[in-house]
């Protein structure tokens, strides 16, 4: 693909700005049918919208063009329609919308469903016309639905507890999907139902606090072999199964880690599989007849997605802490830039390792080059809780490092990547735990003469603002200031309003709802805690939030406002974060300003 040459930087615009403004392309999807078209998100005029790719001629033609951007996507099978979801500023409640491949901004889009609107929680498509659909809605839980050529929508399936659409099998026999009928949406059971009846063709449940979780059929027709992901030896592992005879296979990959992906090679005689390694996360190429396991793409940095492609290449969505993204082959050869100029690159990430009460916690340090400490310090808190932080690119981070702070990321018990007990462990005593890790780091860095104690940053988003907040009340002495994005602030109040799949996984969480467990609730609630705030706090709230809603936002506000506390809060109008480049600029602005009229000099 040739690319025109980038623009020449401004030299008036400081470098994070120029990394939130950078041009962003995520990895292609491509049709399982035609596949030289593909579908992928990408930025134009600073707005994150779904574009076609044409993998022959390297054409990238915008499809959408809305208020605040476009970022769930897929293509049909045949590549002659991609399919988007349409909801309101972000608030994650809409319905899906078909649009030619290829088409100009609003040509040609519709609504083939014809559903309620509701939240997504699936789409899979058959080869005849037809779509498995899953959905939900406070009225219903979880709905799975199929929708023929003129008929009218048929349901599958039907709980209050969370389930989602994995998959629906290459003869349209089959429909696989999770669910978690027995009450913990973080530990799945596996169902595969009959496409015609929607009789039960297998279950597959491996007991409590162990997830099975179907990932995908086999791409060959008449194959009823399904990928299934399982943590049976404490760590997310992989295994085959075939739904006709029940038989099943496990995946030996013999390499450290756990599994972060998986899918199917075109002819599936073998899987492209990410697995995550001390906050890295590689790609390899499975054989599933030999067993060989073999390495694919970066040895180092993160691999944020891959696929397989027909002719045996595959592509790789690739970063590092001082590289931007790019998407790649597996020979390294640039697929697809993404248009304007590139990131600013920044600096690379350290590994440090610090004794914590649960075990041997992993962060991430990053330094200003040159710098001498103590430095002042950002604790920036990821999200989740299931997830955790990588060495792979972010503006936000850098930013901070281009301003002369130490960083320092946290891998607290409850993050992926370290196996199923770590992950778990934060059930004890929810946020509190990851609390008492990241406490443990800090002091670390402070003791090693990193850190300086008296300008300690605490920072997060969604999960990570939620410990933001309740570390600042139940570790007052501890930061010197608070940036909380999008936080769980009183949980109770956030419970009433958030999504149903978001109830569903808080229910899970404490074992049970606010009415029947309201002393855990309130025990991790960092409304509780509001009156021991002593530093001063930076909130930023999404209006349209379905996951951290602005009620309960609201709430923790007027409670520092009562009692005088210095707090600050920041409102915008979307969702769980923006994909607009403007946004996220005057939110950095905002921070740093908050910063620096507040933090020790």
């Amino acid at each position: 693909m040739s690319t025109p040459p980038a623009p020449a930087p401004n030299p008036d615009v400081p470098l994070w700005e120029r990394r939130f403004r950078a041009g962003r392309v995520g990895l292609p999807e491509w049709a399982q049918d035609a596949p030289q078209r593909c579908v992928v998100e990408a930025t134009v005029g600073g707005v994150l919208e779904v574009h076609s790719f044409d993998a022959g001629t390297g054409a990238l033609t915008r499809l959408t063009e809305r208020a605040e951007g476009t970022s769930t996507v897929t293509i049909e099978p045949s590549g002659e329609f991609v399919w988007w979801f349409d909801d309101t500023d972000g608030d994650e409640h809409g319905v899906w919308r078909r649009q030619p491949f290829g088409a100009a901004p609003g040509e040609g889009v519709e609504d083939p469903l014809g559903l309620p609107a509701a939240y997504s929680a699936g789409l899979a498509f058959g080869r005849s016309g037809r779509v498995v659909v899953g959905s939900q809605d406070d009225g219903y839980g979880t709905r799975v639905q199929v929708v023929e050529p003129g008929a009218a929508a048929r349901t599958l399936y039907e709980h209050r507890e969370d389930a989602w659409v994995a998959d629906l099998s290459p003869d349209e026999e089959f429909v696989a999907i999770a669910h978690s009928e027995h009450g913990d949406s973080r530990h799945p059971d596996l169902r595969v139902l009959r496409l015609d009846d929607a009789s039960t063709v297998v279950e597959l449940a491996d007991g409590p606090g162990r997830g099975v979780t179907p990932i995908a059929f086999s791409p060959v027709r008449g194959d009823g072999r399904l990928l299934v992901e399982h943590e049976r030896g404490g760590r997310s592992e992989l295994l085959v199964l075939d739904v006709v005879t029940g038989m099943e296979i496990p995946v030996r990959l013999d390499v450290p880690g756990e599994v972060a992906g998986a899918e199917w090679t075109r002819d599936a005689t073998g899987l492209v599989v990410l697995v995550d390694h001390e906050a890295r996360t590689l790609a390899h190429l499975v054989d599933l007849g030999t067993g060989a396991v073999r390495r694919v793409g970066p040895s180092t940095g993160t691999v944020g997605g891959a696929t397989a492609r027909p002719d045996g290449d595959v592509w790789l969505a690739w970063s590092s802490s001082a590289q931007p993204p790019s998407v790649r082959t597996r020979t390294g050869r640039v697929l697809l830039r993404a248009p304007g100029e590139p990131a600013p690159p920044s600096v690379d990430v350290r590994d440090v390792w610090v004794d914590g009460e649960g075990g041997r916690v992993h962060a991430l340090l990053r330094t200003p080059p040159g710098a001498q400490g103590p430095l002042p310090l950002v604790v920036e808190v990821h999200g989740g809780p299931t997830h955790h932080d990588t060495d792979s690119f972010r503006p936000y981070v850098a930013t901070w490092v281009d301003e002369g702070f130490a960083v320092v990321q946290v891998n607290y018990r409850g993050s992926t990547g370290y196996g199923s007990a770590w992950r778990d462990a934060l059930d004890a005593r929810v946020g509190h735990v990851e609390l008492a890790d990241i406490a443990a780091v800090a002091d670390h860095l402070v003791a090693a003469g990193i850190a300086d104690p008296d300008r300690v940053v605490l920072a997060g988003a969604s999960w990570g603002g939620f410990l933001t907040l309740l570390g600042l009340g139940t570790q007052p002495q501890r930061w010197a200031l608070g940036l909380a994005g999008v936080p769980v602030a009183d949980y109770v109040a956030a419970y009433e309003d958030e999504m149903e799949g978001l109830k569903a996984f808080d229910r899970s969480l404490f074992g049970g709802s606010p009415e029947q467990v309201p002393d855990k609730y309130a025990d991790s609630s960092p409304i509780t805690y509001v009156d021991a705030v002593r530093a001063p706090v930076l909130v930023l709230a999404g209006r349209n939030d379905p996951r951290c809603p602005i009620r309960q936002i609201d709430n923790y506000l007027a409670r520092l406002a009562a009692r005088g506390a210095a707090h600050e809060v920041y409102r915008y109008d979307a969702g769980h974060g923006s994909l607009r480049d403007d946004e996220r600029v005057r939110q950095m602005r905002v921070e740093l300003d908050f910063v620096r009229r507040h933090l020790p000099a």
